[in-house]
């Protein structure tokens, strides 16, 4: 059974208002005491009433001085930073009554605005008892559904864009490292061929088409190197058959500066 909501405002019967004191007072101690206990921090009470000359005191007189001692010694700022009376709480309990009263009331016009919405949608017109102040509501009704799915638009095509992109990207790297690969394995083959000394290539590491350690590097200064002695013939060979014909069209010009002729040539 769920506890009901207690009317906050003055008891005027004198014998309930006197048990609810008790048993406030009872309770708000019981609270005290929990959280001190709990979380490890200071507290005190001290309660008044009209019926008991004497102040209800919690813990004692002696853990409710050195509490309010503590208390006295912060700047004045900080001592009324979170300090609350009766009246600032019941306006700050006003303030959020009026926003949640706002909230609800906001919420059910843009409702009653969609429901119009859809009568008007379905009848292909707008409907006789609609006044000036619902349909600059449904105008602004529809510019908000409009931005949300405008939004909801570029969102979906900028996702397929960068997706469309990774895609792109990761096909470029793989394209890259088969093509490294198949340079690598060409240029270690010719080097294997056209070296008088087998021992001088070493083995594969772990069967990838990189040679071992300091070797490797030697093997790598004789591809540079062969490639070098075979550029050089084929300038040689290109500029003796270039003397040597007697029909000097019949020599194409070369590729952006390369000793590689163009087309047919080869």
């Amino acid at each position: 059974m769920t506890r009901r909501k207690v009317k906050l405002s003055y008891i005027i019967d004198n014998s309930k208002r006197r048990a609810t004191f008790i048993k406030r007072k009872k309770g708000l101690i019981k609270k005290i005491d929990e959280i001190t206990t709990l979380c490890g921090v200071e507290g005190c009470a001290i309660i008044f009433s009209q019926n008991d000359p004497q102040p209800a005191i919690w813990p004692s007189p002696s853990g409710v001085h050195t509490v309010l001692s503590r208390f006295r010694s912060l700047p004045e700022l900080e001592q009324s930073k979170k300090m609350q009376n009766q009246e600032s709480y019941l306006m700050g309990r006003i303030r959020k009554g009026e926003e949640q009263l706002n909230k609800l009331r906001n919420e059910n016009r843009k409702n009653e605005l969609t429901q119009l919405m859809f009568q008007c949608l379905n009848a292909g017109k707008i409907i006789d008892d609609v006044n000036m102040n619902d349909v600059n509501g449904l105008y602004w009704l529809i510019e908000q559904n409009m931005k949300k799915i405008e939004r909801h638009m570029e969102e979906t095509q900028a996702a397929t864009v960068v997706e469309n992109r990774a895609e792109n990207v990761i096909g470029s790297v793989q394209g890259m490292e088969n093509n490294v690969g198949a340079m690598q394995t060409q240029h270690l083959s010719l080097d294997f061929m056209t070296n008088n000394n087998f021992g001088d290539v070493l083995p594969f590491v772990n069967g990838n088409n990189e040679p071992n350690g300091n070797r490797g590097e030697n093997v790598i200064g004789s591809v540079h190197r062969m490639e070098n002695n075979i550029g050089a013939m084929q300038t040689q060979h290109l500029s003796l058959d270039f003397m040597t014909n007697n029909n000097f069209g019949d020599v194409l010009p070369f590729e952006n500066g390369n000793n590689v002729p163009n087309g047919l040539w080869l």
